[in-house]
């Protein structure tokens, strides 16, 4: 497999991980079972994608990657579906996670 194949699993990784995030507060505590299920099948599918990305790209890059884009999906969801605002001190941070990501695949260097 390339690089390119590597980017798509990271991207079906992420697709699946805000699915399983995004939607974890209607299984209520794991006690409405179909929410339940599609959030064990969808964190099941992201763990399959995101470690063979892991196998093309390296761990650094790509759990950096997921978690920011997954925070920063998951706390938007959140803004539209339920109505959760994050304050200052919440999207500042949102912003220096996307700042750290950008420069550590623009800038980092793997050994």
């Amino acid at each position: 497999m390339n690089l390119f194949h590597g980017y798509i699993y990271l991207f079906l990784g992420i697709i699946t991980g805000i699915a399983s995030n995004g939607f974890l507060k209607t299984t209520q505590g794991f006690t409405k079972l179909n929410p339940t299920i599609f959030c064990v099948i969808s964190i099941v599918i992201c763990l399959f994608c995101l470690s063979k990305a892991m196998t093309i790209i390296p761990v650094s890059y790509s759990y950096a990657t997921y978690g920011a884009l997954t925070i920063t999906a998951v706390t938007i969801f959140g803004i539209f579906k339920y109505n959760q605002t994050p304050n200052l001190y919440g999207t500042i941070g949102l912003v220096l996670i996307i700042s750290g990501v950008i420069l550590l695949n623009l800038f980092g260097k793997v050994k």
